[in-house]
């Protein structure tokens, strides 16, 4: 299954050289082949601001995607898995990708998470108008010129300009323009695959999982739990709760075979608060407690 897509594969995708240092950086669209490179649905981990001033192209994140075909300006964080397939191309306009380095516990405690642009079910893609538009490039113009600069307080004055650019862009009305794709279920269904697979192999006791119910994996994937289970039982037959027990019983028979744990520490590492939970769960799913699933491998009667 894939993982989440660091910053270093968004340059190589790009046929772009990986600048090593620097928390933040900018580039115009026009120069980072843009026009040519699809990115597959997937998470990035770095936070990404697009503005699109010229070319069109699509869009999608979770069960929904636009089509953009005007000025734009989209908002992308780690959390939240999208795609992007240009379809003309002359494309102009800027973006910067920044890490949480760059993310001060000032920009995030009052804007990034609090704010709708970044947060998981948020509104993430705008149209700005022509003078938001003026100001947006004028706030761009200014981080590609300081991006370069010798300030020794250059990531500060970067800062600033990305809170501009978001407050700019909460004045404005999201669109009303999403649709379905097509292939939306299978795309939800490959995401949601990913994320339960990501979680896998548990290593050590001390790991535990994330996230364990249906509710969980929909916020993640920014989609209603209702929708999640659509997808994936128009998708595999199976409804989201039968895939996360399918894996963890699958994890916990490997667990009971190949580690030394005792009882109490699979079950933690497996998401159970309990002990007795996890016997409860497992013998559901197998007809058979953890100690005797592990008495029956030992002897290969299992």
């Amino acid at each position: 299954m894939k993982r989440k897509e660091t910053i270093k594969e968004f340059y190589t995708n790009h046929g772009q050289e990986y600048p090593k240092t620097g928390q933040f950086n900018i580039y115009r669209r026009e120069e980072f082949a843009c026009d040519s490179t699809s990115l597959p649905p997937n998470r990035r981990d770095f936070y990404k601001i697009s503005m699109t001033t010229k070319g069109t192209g699509v869009l999608s994140y979770a069960d929904k995607a636009i089509k953009i075909d005007r000025p734009s300006i989209t908002f992308l964080n780690p959390l939240i898995p999208y795609s992007w397939e240009p379809n003309s191309e002359d494309q102009a306009g800027y973006f910067c990708l920044f890490t949480e380095d760059f993310v001060s516990p000032t920009l995030k405690n009052e804007n990034l998470s609090q704010s709708a642009l970044f947060k998981v079910g948020g509104n993430h893609i705008f149209f700005p108008g022509k003078e938001s538009l003026k100001l947006l490039e004028s706030v761009f113009e200014n981080m590609m010129r300081e991006i370069r600069s010798e300030y020794a307080n250059k990531y500060d004055l970067l800062r600033s300009y990305v809170q501009i650019i978001m407050h700019e862009a909460m004045k404005m009305q999201p669109p009303e323009t999403f649709y379905q794709p097509v292939n939306a279920s299978e795309r939800i269904t490959t995401l949601f695959l990913e994320l339960l697979e990501r979680q896998f192999p548990i290593d050590a006791p001390s790991q535990t999982l994330q996230l364990k119910t249906a509710n969980e994996f929909a916020g993640q994937l920014n989609v209603h739990t209702n929708t999640l289970n659509r997808a994936l039982k128009e998708s595999t037959g199976k409804t989201t709760t039968e895939w996360i027990a399918e894996r963890r019983i699958k994890e916990a028979k490997a667990l009971l075979q190949f580690s030394n744990w005792d009882i109490a520490e699979i079950a933690y590492s497996l998401g159970f608060e309990h002990s007795s939970n996890f016997i409860i769960f497992f013998r559901k799913q197998t007809d058979i407690t953890p100690l005797q699933f592990r008495k029956e491998i030992g002897t290969g009667i299992a």
